[in-house]
């Protein structure tokens, strides 16, 4: 049985870091090859391994179709504007409201996923949801956007939610990076989301800068070292990880908001997804269940942790 460690010392050092990047917004292509390749190396014949090779089929569904479509619309330049001037996340997912366009891609989504080997349950969900009427869509889009999803349906929830990620991911694109800012604490500066993790990354003049990411539209914030990602509090922050585990995969405690949130060191391995990763170090949120502390980041395919 393993047990949590108490971490010491400062593991998000700023190693050769100048000033990073505030944001860095998604190549959606990209976003899912990387994820569907982690998920398969993480995917094998044991324990939620098979699960991870279905997800794996899920990423490739999404980074596939996103190389087919049109290119998504631009943001309306003067809500672009008026977002930026007052500090609010440019594609307000609490204002977001299916449309046609969006419609089409999820419908376009799920046909695709019919293909993609899965057990019995979840094709039965995807047939439900396929079969789902527009308020029944609406419903379950409301849900995801409020990070509250029933129990009895999470696996349709989490169709729904590959949709999302496909259509955030395209519109947060199209944002200009370098004009993005904070909106609040534990919130994506594009979509207003929650974080699914944080990562160290070792990027050129950036490498050891620490950002947070985006759940929903996979965009990337700076967030300052030993800083929760959640309340953004800076006491009571301890890390902790799995004994004789790599060192690269740890959850950052807070005892102020009593949330943790992963960190992963890319530094130390590069092939570490802030995703796929936080879905495939379930372990670590297993061990985390018996503490006082509770998730604080949000993933729609490891719901109900």
């Amino acid at each position: 049985m393993p047990r949590r460690i108490p971490v010491s010392g400062d593991m998000t050092a700023i190693g050769e870091v100048k000033t990073p990047p505030f944001a860095r917004v998604p190549d959606p292509v990209r976003l899912f090859e990387r994820r569907a390749r982690r998920f398969h190396q993480l995917s094998g014949p044991d324990g939620i391994g098979p699960y991870l090779g279905f997800l794996a089929g899920i990423a490739e569904a999404q980074q596939a179709l996103g190389g087919q479509l049109p290119p998504a619309l631009p943001l309306d330049e003067a809500k672009l504007e008026r977002a930026l001037e007052h500090a609010m996340p440019p594609l307000d997912r609490n204002a977001f409201r299916p449309d046609a366009g969006f419609r089409l891609l999820a419908d376009r989504l799920f046909g695709a996923l019919e293909v993609v080997e899965k057990p019995v349950a979840a094709a039965k969900a995807l047939a439900d949801v396929r079969a789902s009427d527009e308020t029944g869509l609406d419903a379950m889009v409301s849900d995801l956007m409020a990070d509250s999803v029933p129990v009895d349906s999470m696996a349709g929830h989490a169709y729904v939610a590959a949709a999302l990620q496909l259509h955030f991911s395209r519109a947060a694109a199209l944002l200009p990076e370098r004009r993005l800012q904070s909106v609040g604490d534990g919130a994506c500066p594009a979509c207003g989301g929650p974080p699914v993790s944080s990562i160290i990354v070792g990027w050129p003049q950036a490498g050891g800068a620490r950002f947070c990411s985006c759940a929903l539209c996979g965009t990337l914030w700076h967030h300052v070292r030993i800083k929760c990602a959640i309340c953004s509090s800076t006491k009571g922050i301890c890390y902790q990880e799995i004994e004789d585990g790599p060192g690269t995969i740890k959850a950052e405690t807070c005892d102020e908001c009593g949330c943790y949130v992963k960190i992963f060191n890319q530094q130390k391995d590069v092939s570490l997804d802030p995703f796929a990763d936080d879905v495939g170090s379930l372990g670590l949120d297993l061990l985390l269940r018996e503490t006082k502390y509770r998730r604080g980041a949000f993933n729609p395919f490891l719901l109900g942790y």
